[in-house]
Order: structure tokens, then C-alpha cells, then sequence
């Protein structure tokens, strides 16, 4: 099928539209998670492309914000290749207890969900997703012979960590204040294409093009694909694909290719996929017998009891890094826009001898001009200039920019 393009992507109807996507949330959003996103698959992938009635990119967008998924089941696989370095296992030492196997200092969960699905940063990933309306929620991360699962039943939220026999509880309750709830609730993180496409859709402005390119065919459902593409140079997001369900307006892929090229750097996407209502038990969950729990709630309760004196030094320390962070400011605009801050200290000086400064050195590039030196790290997405005056420059821009940036700034 050929491809339809809108005829004006800056267009009030285009805004409006993607104000309504990004303000909804299906219900098939993970409670308590924290982590990214996925790519080795083709996209879109399938027996072949199906007919469809045309759409334009401001109607698809319209039928995406109007999408009501309340219930669903399925497979979700997520890939991630951002090209990061390989710290040799480094990143376990910041899980809860110390290691990937689990607290072994009586502290912390391996169930705790703020770190178990950071798993999602880099690698192939399956996931088992089910919803049946606005509170019930399971999200299930298949590896090998273990699975970890997130459950949310009502006001009872569940973790469970099958590899290291360990739960994490919270109880979601109907009292205190919404400013309260909303301090104290898991944080969602995009972890299903519906997610992702969200986040996508508020980078749509006039920086940007949008476009309906033809169709797919993803879990057996026949799909939209919509593309979405920065205008400008200088951008690492060469374009994100979203494969939109015909019939119920749903997200069923996400793909996001950098403009250097090769495999994705995210791609997620249902493999299988069922718009029926789960089974009632779906969502039950009691920890096995010699279970160790974890109660987040009273963690949450230990860290308000904490003595006034740490209050007053945390207080210092949070305003201290704030401070660091005032004359934080947004250079250019769209999806070549670049943050630049002061870390109020040195920055990292080219050639620092030593251990450390060698290992700095084989993460990040040297760089020069007329702002001096610096240290620039590079992902497949993200980079950041770090100059030898301690200015940040940061952004999903390209190595060129950064450094055009820093030199505009003197």
C-alpha cells in the first residue's frame, strides 16, 4: 500500500491530537516499574501487508488517542541496543543487596521493582502482560527457568522474584492526600509499545515530519504504520515506527532507529495478542512458602521516621545538587534541542593519567575547540559533553552538535 502523507503535520488538528495520545494511558501500563526500552528483529515483520481503508497521519493519530483497551493478554518482546559499554557485571553491585542474586545483607529486595526491570536497559527480553481494567495489572519478565513478576490487584501490589525466592509488597490505599499517593506511587515506565508510543507522540511539533507508510501485519492483526521522522539534521533518531492496530487504534510495535544506521535501538512489540478478558485469577498472587517479604510500605515508613538531623543533612545535600543545576538551560529547539548545565566543579581534563582517567579515557572521545577540551560519551541515542570547565552538554544529538554547541556558548 502506498504511502499517505499528511497535508500540513503543523497543523491544529495534528497538535490537538497528540496532546490527546500523550495525555492517555492504557491500563496496560506497569505499576512500580522502572527501566527503557528495545531491536534485532526486522520491524513489522509478518505474512504480508494488508489492504486497509486509507488514514491520514492526523486521523491515525485521533484513533491512537481514542483507543480504550481495558482488557487484554499477551507476549511482548522487547530488544534494546544502545551501545553501551560493557562494564563487566559493575551494574549488579547497585541492585538491592548488593547483587543480582538477592539482599544478603538483610537490606533491600531482589523483588523491589524500582531496580529488578532496569534488565530492560540492554538485551532481548520476553514479557507476559495482562489487564482487566484501571487496577488490575500483570506484567511477568520470562528468563530462562526463573520469571519475575509485577502484580497489581486492586490496592494490593505484588513482586515476586522467582531465582532468589523473594517478595516485595506494597498496599496502594485509598487514604491520604492525591499529592501523597502520587509521591509514594511505583513509578510507571514505558515497557509495552501502547507506552512508547505515548512518549513518542509528544515530540510531534514542527520540528517534525509524520507520515502513515503503508501497512503490517504484527500478532496476527492487521496494523497501520505510522513514522515519524525529525526534520532537521543533526538528531541521532534517524526515525520511530509505530504499528497501530486497525480495528482498536492500539499500539501493537514500536521501533526506533538511530540516523547512524544498523539494528534498532528500540523495538518492542506484541508477538501474541488477545483483546478477551483475563481469568480472575490471572491477577492472584500469595507468596510460597520460605518466601523471604519485603513490606515497602514500611520502608517507606522507616525513611519518614528518619532522625531530624539526617532530615536537615539530606535537605542540604538535595539543595547543594539543585543549586549545581539552576542555570540549567535548553539550547535550539525540537529534536535537535541540547541541555546545557554547569556542574559547578572540574570537568573531566583530556589525557587524566592514572587508572581512572585511562578507563574514562576508553569510555569517551577527545574533543576540542574553540570552548577548549572535553570528554564526549557516546550511546546510539544519547550523548553528552562533559567540558574540562565542568559544563554538561547533553542531548540525543550527534558528536558535531555538541561540540557546535559548546563553541556557540563561549
Amino acid at each position: 500500500m502506498a504511502p499517505y502523507e499528511s497535508d500540513d503535520n503543523t497543523n491544529e488538528d495534528l497538535r490537538t491530537g497528540r496532546r490527546k495520545a500523550a495525555r492517555y494511558v492504557v491500563p496496560v501500563a506497569v505499576v512500580g516499574v522502572a527501566a527503557a526500552t528495545i531491536g534485532l528483529v526486522p520491524a513489522f515483520a509478518g505474512s504480508g501487508d494488508p489492504e486497509l481503508p486509507d488514514i491520514t497521519a492526523e486521523q491515525l493519530i485521533e484513533k491512537i488517542a481514542a483507543s480504550d483497551v481495558q482488557q487484554l493478554s499477551g507476549t511482548v518482546k522487547v530488544s534494546t541496543n544502545l551501545g553501551l559499554p560493557d562494564l563487566g557485571g559493575l551494574e549488579s553491585s547497585f541492585a538491592p543487596g548488593g547483587g543480582a542474586g538477592g539482599s544478603d545483607d538483610g537490606e533491600g529486595s531482589s523483588a523491589d521493582p524500582s531496580t529488578k526491570l532496569m534488565e530492560l536497559a540492554s538485551g532481548t527480553h520476553t514479557l507476559r502482560v495482562a489487564a482487566d481494567g484501571p487496577d488490575k495489572h500483570k506484567v511477568s519478565l520470562l528468563d530462562k527457568a526463573a520469571e519475575y513478576s509485577l502484580i497489581h490487584n486492586g490496592n494490593e501490589v505484588w513482586a515476586y522474584d522467582s531465582a532468589s525466592n523473594e517478595a516485595y509488597h506494597m498496599t496502594d490505599t485509598a487514604s491520604g492526600s492525591a499529592e501523597d499517593k502520587k509521591e509514594e506511587a511505583p513509578k510507571d515506565v514505558p515497557t509495552t509499545p501502547k507506552e512508547m508510543a505515548d512518549e513518542a507522540l509528544k515530540a510531534v511539533d514542527d520540528t517534525t515530519s509524520v507520515t502513515v507508510d503503508g501497512t503490517a501485519q504484527v500478532a496476527g492483526r492487521d496494523a497501520y504504520r505510522l513514522v515519524i521522522k525529525p526534520k532537521d539534521s543533526g538528531s541521532t533518531v534517524g526515525a520511530i515506527s509505530i504499528a497501530v492496530d486497525s480495528k482498536t487504534g492500539m499500539p501493537l510495535k514500536f521501533t526506533l532507529t538511530p540516523a547512524s544506521g544498523g539494528a534498532a535501538v528500540v523495538d518492542a512489540g506484541f508477538t501474541k495478542v488477545d483483546f478477551g478478558k483475563p481469568a480472575a485469577s490471572t491477577f492472584d498472587f500469595s507468596p510460597p512458602k520460605g518466601a523471604k517479604v519485603t513490606e515497602g510500605d514500611e520502608m517507606k515508613s522507616e525513611e519518614k521516621a528518619r532522625p531530624k538531623a539526617e532530615e536537615e543533612l539530606g535537605k542540604e545535600l538535595e539543595g547543594g545538587l539543585a543549586g549545581g543545576l539552576e542555570g540549567l538551560k535548553t539550547i535550539g529547539e525540537g529534536w535537535g534541542s541540547i541541555a546545557r548545565f554547569d556542574t559547578g566543579g572540574e570537568g573531566i581534563p583530556s589525557g587524566a593519567g592514572g587508572d581512572a582517567g585511562r578507563f574514562l579515557d576508553s569510555l569517551g572521545t577527545q574533543v576540542s575547540g574553540k570552548f577548549g577540551s572535553g570528554t564526549v560519551f557516546s550511546t546510539r541515542l544519547v550523548n553528552a559533553l562533559i567540558t574540562e570547565d565542568g559544563q554538561v552538554y547533553a542531548g540525543a544529538v550527534t558528536k558535531d552538535a555538541l561540540v557546535k554547541a559548546a563553541d556557540a556558548a563561549q
